[in-house]
């Protein structure tokens, strides 16, 4: 009969685009009361966001399950505004995620941020532009989830539709955009435009086919894929993942022992040989502390922080070596330093940054130790972020007093991987490694206290520096002060 067929969609014809949403994440009960008051429950814990206007609080409740991000930002009325800040505001906190869901339909695709000043933007994309994926990008499986990610990318991508990880696996080569939208199962001008704004998929040049040297700058150009990943999860920053103690196998194996069950051959006693006093290297070994607490009363002077840079860090050799192939070709001519500690290759790829809180004769504020001159460089950073680096570092340590100064181990990325490739990041943290020892030990020996920190907010110091975090970025951190008198004593278990 005329008019009852159903209408088909035909081959290349889109469906009607999907809508971005926002709304806070599973773990997040939103309350947002008839007087404005907003408020959060996370874990069992309450947690007040602040006030909005009475006009307001319908739409609000909105974000509990889905608000059109495009019905308020960018803001066009008052009211506009506040669901955007408050929004934003979620958002910096790790409470809201966002959603592509077709008019009517279920969500295909959840986008959880990585960092906490994350908003989705959609690039624009023409039908000439050609995209492919990133090297970095990868699918993966977390519980039940299929996950889109990189380590470059600010945000991950939750995919519900199988289809559209099937189809985003054909980006593995560029594609024309005009291409693209002819397939049955294109996956939408939205999320092709969301993933090239998180880097997760790039824009190619004509003829490109799309390899290492097409994507980014130079100094992305040296990273492999698992380096850079395991650079961005094993620090704080770039992702939303939990960090620290926090002991998630009690109950799961028995706690691992401290010293290692002997083997079964029979031992040969070395206790017989050891004779006559300790030598001062072996003293000053054994009297290195890990020391968290500080003296408020008395800070490290000037002088003393001197003193213990040219010990840890100083250069004190320089020299050029021509590159030779071993074919008799002769390459360009390479740089070495010589420094107190040992480097791979002698690239000595690491950077001192200090972020003074107390220093008697210096100022509070980021300084780069230039190595070779010997000398404090001033870097112009904000208040808010020298305070939260010292609190960070303070967190970390597990103590209520901020270091007097916190010592950043930055790593030039480029400067070993030019030579190592895919040994680069192992060597850099051997090298962090060794680094760290040395800080110690010069600690000890001018007397000063010191601890080592297990973590970094590589994000933050890119902020404060002004540096991609792909190109200088942090692979250990070290406080340094004067000890409080009760820090310098004997710690507890398990923190020397």
């Amino acid at each position: 009969m005329p008019g009852s067929r159903k209408s088909k969609k035909k081959r290349g014809q889109e469906a009607a685009p999907p809508v971005l949403v926002a709304r806070v994440n599973e773990q997040v009960a939103l309350e947002v009361y008839a007087n404005g008051k907003v408020g959060t429950y996370v874990d069992g814990y309450a947690f007040e966001i602040g006030m909005i206007s009475p006009g307001s609080v319908k739409r609000a409740q909105g974000l509990s399950e889905g608000l059109p991000v495009g019905s308020f930002s960018p803001a066009r009325k008052p009211v506009d505004r506040e669901i955007e800040a408050l929004a934003r505001h979620l958002a910096r906190r790790g409470l809201l995620e966002y959603g592509l869901a077709p008019p009517g339909g279920d969500t295909v695709v959840a986008i959880e941020p990585q960092i906490p000043d994350y908003w989705p933007q959609i690039a624009k994309l023409g039908n000439a532009d050609i995209v492919v994926l990133s090297r970095f990008a990868y699918l993966r499986r977390r519980g039940s989830d299929l996950v889109l990610e990189s380590p470059r990318s600010p945000a991950l991508f939750r995919i519900a539709d199988p289809r559209i990880a099937a189809a985003l696996a054909a980006l593995t080569a560029p594609q024309k955009v005009s291409k693209l939208r002819q397939e049955k199962d294109f996956v939408g001008l939205a999320l092709l435009g969301l993933l090239v704004d998180c880097e997760i998929l790039f824009k190619a040049k004509p003829k490109s086919d799309g390899l290492r040297p097409d994507e980014g700058d130079e100094n992305l150009v040296v990273w492999d894929f698992h380096d850079l990943l395991f650079h961005t999860r094993s620090t704080e920053g770039r992702q939303a993942n939990l960090l620290g103690g926090r002991f998630p196998y009690v109950g799961k194996i028995a706690p691992p022992p401290a010293v290692r069950a002997p083997w079964g051959g029979t031992a040969i006693d070395l206790q017989g040989f050891a004779g006559g006093a300790a030598s001062p290297l072996a003293a000053l070994l054994r009297a290195r502390r890990s020391v968290r607490d500080f003296d408020e009363a008395k800070p490290i002077t000037l002088a003393e922080l001197a003193r213990f840079l040219d010990a840890a860090a100083r250069v004190q050799s320089k020299w050029t070596t021509p590159f030779d192939f071993g074919d008799g070709t002769v390459g360009p001519d390479l740089n070495y330093t010589s420094r107190p500690y040992p480097s791979a290759g002698s690239a000595y790829e690491l950077e001192l940054y200090l972020t003074v809180n107390a220093c008697e004769g210096l100022a509070r504020g980021l300084y780069h130790y230039d190595a070779d001159r010997h000398a404090l460089v001033p870097i112009e950073a904000r208040a808010p972020e020298l305070e939260a680096q010292l609190a960070a570092a303070s967190f970390a340590m597990d103590t209520p007093g901020l270091p007097q100064i916190l010592i950043t181990i930055a790593a030039r990325f480029n400067r070993i991987a030019w030579k190592y490739s895919a040994l680069a990041y192992s060597l850099v943290l051997k090298d962090v490694g060794v680094l760290l020892q040395t800080l110690y030990l010069a600690a000890t020996d001018v007397g000063l206290g010191g601890c080592a920190i297990g973590t970094s907010n590589i994000d933050l110091f890119a902020k404060m520096t002004g540096q991609p975090f792909h190109v200088e970025g942090p692979v250990g951190q070290f406080a340094l002060g004067r000890g409080a008198p009760e820090g310098l004593g004997e710690l507890p278990a398990g923190h020397r």
